[in-house]
């Protein structure tokens, strides 16, 4: 294993690491992508219902950005009222492993006592 995936002088954007978080950093994404890995494929409304907090503007624009990475299909279905699904690609689906090993890590090391200690 590497000691640094940021060496030093080289901007974090310009690194894996960078790329990934450009992909699946902010408030919702991981969430949106947590719900999608969970149910298989979801509409819009049943996302906006699962996460609770999230504004209509603000899942619209995450699941573009996400679309946009390659991480969540959009497909469309020609009927009448129009009927949308978004699922994890392929791509996206490659990320679930980090995702559960960050559940794992928050599971290990979340306790009372931490939940005390100044952010």
């Amino acid at each position: 294993m590497r000691e640094t995936c940021v060496p030093s002088g080289v901007k974090l954007k310009d690194t894996g690491f960078g790329y990934t978080l450009s992909l699946i950093g902010g408030k919702y994404k991981m969430i949106i992508m947590y719900w999608l890995a969970e149910n298989k494929a979801m509409r819009f409304n049943e996302l906006k219902r699962s996460i609770g907090t999230i504004t209509f503007k603000s899942l619209s624009i995450m699941l573009k950005e996400l679309e946009a990475g390659g991480l969540v299909v959009r497909k469309e279905f020609p009927q009448v009222p129009p009927k949308v699904e978004y699922s994890l690609s392929e791509r996206g689906r490659s990320l679930i492993p980090l995702l559960n090993m960050m559940c794992e890590w928050g599971e290990k090391n979340s306790s009372p006592a931490l939940e005390n200690v100044p952010q």
